[in-house]
């Protein structure tokens, strides 16, 4: 068992947004994550309100708020009309459109990327960055004084010794996991586990003082050897915190490892990698019995009578199950991930913008609703899509042409007879080539998004519902999918980069092994696709069921059977608890 638990030099960093390994190669890592995101964006654009009770809506619900409203008792997922009733005086603010939050987003996991060495620096959602600073870790740790650790220095430039940073080599910065008190930890060898992490604590706290002085963001953050510890160990002491899992990462003899004795008293639904179906057959499992109240821990899973990777593959297996899940489960309960840091793309696989609707049933409101979508859509394109960092072309030019344009809707089902609530997941969509006046730069885009819902997106709408009428929808989606990047540098004409297409092959098998019908090339005459799964989000793949948690979505909703409010899909389970937490 110990085994599994493999000493790692590599050290992630998680970084996650305001208030809000033990692998093959020893790395280091950490996450970042900024606290309250979306209601930070707020208060970096408006610093009064950081002392006011702020809450971010989206529908009818509060998506996020700032820590002094989470002190006179709001908190996410509330009802608007219960945020007000609680809090009279609380500030609520809009936050459906999300342009703000991701250009927000953007500018900091640039600021990341620009000081890690080789850009090794992955987004999780809109308000967590992973950074893989092992190269980072390895130069400064190989630069160490032994005999005068107390006055080091950081050097974020290996060809400017001047840049850089002093610290304290002889105790960590920021808290850990087990508490230590600070003098008794003084690790020696710099080549040790210890130091690194210790090292890496230095470098996360100058991040997070970076990101309030200089853009106004607080975070919290975790450090460890893989991306699976370093997001859970960034938990333990939020908002505006960090943390570092100490070694031993492997038993020896009677003493345990710390990663066994952080993970034990995890419930097993706060586990990256273990999602709600997997979760519930592994209690139903260990409780014995179909329909599970109690939560189970890691603990309760690794300690069960002949547990291991047969035997999950045997509970966990099955038509339609990941290969070798048994194992791959049985490495996550004990901690060990060999997930790489993936550095972001400069371009995304594809653009999407999409709205929920309480009722959607007539011609001329979903064309209202298509031009609204497809104004946003172009926006996000030249956003995302247009290089102005040349000053002889004023208006840019653009990295990427997206051949595909994608409808997607979902119906709502009759209601069920016994509740009388409807509820669906299923979407259906259409594709066509994406029409080439959309990258015209001269043409506003007003004009340009009216253009091309006449144009395509009103027929390809009545194709999806030939019916002239009794269809009701609850979604509408509007993408552009199929990315050709423009040619490189070294060339001086346009057209695909066949060397950098090469160079990211691995890449783009990658995505390719991701089952959405709506990734393939177009062809003549598309069929109706139809999904039967929960909508991810549009620029994230997901690495396994409920891997981790993506902000990175556009707020879409179903209606609670509860209280018949509008939800986003990925808060329905919160707010049932809502509803079902006692006054």
């Amino acid at each position: 068992m110990a085994a599994l638990v493999r000493n790692d030099s590599r050290i992630i960093l998680h970084l996650v947004t305001p208030p809000r390994s033990h692998v093959k190669d020893l790395r280091t890592n950490f996450i970042q994550d900024y606290d309250c995101f979306y209601a930070s964006v707020f208060e970096v654009e408006q610093p009064a309100l950081k002392s006011l009770p702020l809450a971010v809506q989206q529908k009818q619900i509060v998506v996020t708020c700032n820590y002094e409203a989470r002190r006179r008792g709001l908190h996410k997922l509330q009802l608007i009309k219960d945020a007000k009733r609680i809090c009279p005086d609380v500030v609520i603010v809009m936050g459906e459109d999300l342009t703000k939050f991701r250009n927000a987003s953007k500018e900091l996991y640039l600021f990341a990327r620009s000081i890690v060495w080789g850009g090794r620096v992955e987004k999780l959602g809109f308000d967590e960055l992973f950074l893989d600073v092992t190269e980072m870790i390895d130069y400064n740790t190989g630069v160490l004084n032994p005999n005068d650790l107390s006055n080091s220095f950081f050097h974020l430039d290996p060809k400017d010794p001047t840049v850089g940073f002093p610290y304290n080599a002889t105790r960590f910065q920021g808290s850990t996991f087990p508490a230590t008190e600070p003098d008794l930890i003084a690790p020696t060898d710099p080549s040790s586990l210890e130091m690194r992490l210790l090292v890496a604590s230095h470098l996360q706290g100058h991040l997070r003082g970076m990101l309030e002085h200089q853009i106004g963001f607080t975070a919290t953050g975790g450090i460890s050897t893989s991306k699976l510890l370093a997001k859970l160990v960034g938990n333990v002491h939020k908002p505006n915190g960090q943390t570092t899992l100490l070694p031993p990462y492997t038993a020896t003899g009677e003493t345990p490892s710390n990663v066994s004795l952080f993970l034990d008293d995890h419930e097993i639904r706060k586990i990256p990698g273990i999602g709600s179906r997997i979760a519930q057959k592994l209690e139903s499992h260990i409780i014995g019995q179909e329909t599970v109240d109690e939560a189970i821990t890691v603990r309760d899973v690794r300690q069960f009578p002949g547990m291991g990777a047969p035997l999950l593959e045997k509970v966990l297996g099955g038509p339609g199950s990941p290969k070798g899940i048994g194992m791959r489960m049985w490495n996550i309960l004990h901690g060990v991930d060999n997930s790489e840091v993936l550095e972001g793309r400069d371009v995304p696989t594809q653009i999407s913008i999409e709205d929920s609707y309480g009722r959607l049933d007539t011609l001329d409101s979903v064309r209202r609703e298509l031009e609204i979508l497809t104004r946003s859509l172009i926006r996000r394109m030249r956003t995302d899509l247009l290089d102005t960092s040349d000053d002889t072309v004023p208006q840019g030019q653009w990295r990427a042409h997206p051949r595909t344009l994608r409808l997607s809707t979902r119906p709502r089902p009759p209601p069920d007879t016994d509740t009388g609530r409807t509820y669906s997941y299923n979407r259906i969509s259409r594709s066509t080539p994406l029409p080439p006046f959309i990258f015209n730069l001269d043409e506003n885009i007003d004009a340009l998004a009216e253009r091309l819902v006449r144009e395509s997106l009103i027929s390809m709408f009545r194709k999806l519902h030939p019916e002239k009428s009794g269809w009701n929808l609850s979604l509408l989606n509007v993408a552009v999918t199929n990315m050709v990047e423009r040619a490189g540098d070294q060339k001086k004409h346009s057209g695909r980069d066949i060397g950098k297409m090469f160079r990211q092959q691995e890449t783009v098998l990658r995505e390719w092994t991701v089952h959405e019908p709506e990734s393939s090339p177009p062809v003549e005459a598309p069929p109706i696709e139809v999904s039967r799964l929960p909508p991810e989000s549009p620029e994230i793949q997901p690495q396994l069921e409920d891997d981790w948690d993506d902000g990175d979505d556009e707020p879409v909703g179903m209606e609670c059977p509860i209280c018949g409010v509008s939800i986003p899909h990925f808060a329905q389970l919160a707010h049932q608890m809502y509803h079902s937490a006692p006054e």
